[in-house]
């Protein structure tokens, strides 16, 4: 679950420099991230100024590995 949020934070850190959206990596990275980004961001509002679905996901990730 550690190396999940890293691949969350990457991703949000990537987002900031288009210039690596082509990248292999980069592109792997932004699909395993989007797979629980995606529901998020579905369930917020879409006029938000910034994006707080790493945030959410980050948050109930540290909650699940605390349950177990």
């Amino acid at each position: 679950m550690n190396i999940y949020i890293l691949i969350i934070i990457a991703d949000a850190i990537l987002s900031y420099f288009p210039q690596f959206r082509h990248h292999e990596v980069a592109r792997f990275i932004r699909k395993a991230a989007n797979y629980t980004l995606d529901p998020i961001r579905k369930l917020l509002p879409e006029d938000l100024p910034i994006d707080i679905s790493p945030i959410i996901v980050i948050v109930l990730i540290n909650i699940l590995m605390k349950l177990w």
